[in-house]
C-alpha cells in the first residue's frame, strides 16, 4: 500500500460544489445574512451602563498616559537632535 502524505491534490469529494456556493436569489441571500447577523447579536453580552462608564474611563486614562509618554519622548528626542545637529 502506498502513502500519499506529500500529495497536495484535493480529492474530488472534498472540493466544494461551485454551483451550490451561490445558491438562491440575491434577496434570499440578503435575508439569510440579516437573520444570521440578528442571531449573532442576540448572543452578545452587552455591558451595563456602569461597566461601560468604567471601561470608557480606563481607556481614556490609558490613552492620555500614552499621549504624555509619546509627547515627552518626542520633545526629548527633538531637543537632543537640536543639540547634536544644532
Amino acid at each position: 500500500m502506498t502513502e500519499t502524505r506529500g500529495s497536495t491534490a484535493t480529492p474530488e469529494r472534498a472540493r466544494p460544489d461551485k454551483k451550490g456556493e451561490s445558491g438562491g436569489s440575491h434577496a434570499a441571500r440578503v435575508g439569510l445574512f440579516y437573520r444570521q447577523v440578528v442571531a449573532e447579536l442576540r448572543k452578545v453580552i452587552w455591558p451595563t451602563r456602569d461597566q461601560l462608564t468604567t471601561y470608557w474611563s480606563v481607556v481614556l486614562v490609558f490613552v492620555l498616559v500614552v499621549i504624555a509618554i509619546v509627547s515627552l519622548l518626542d520633545l526629548g528626542i527633538g531637543q537632543l537632535m537640536f543639540k547634536i545637529f544644532g
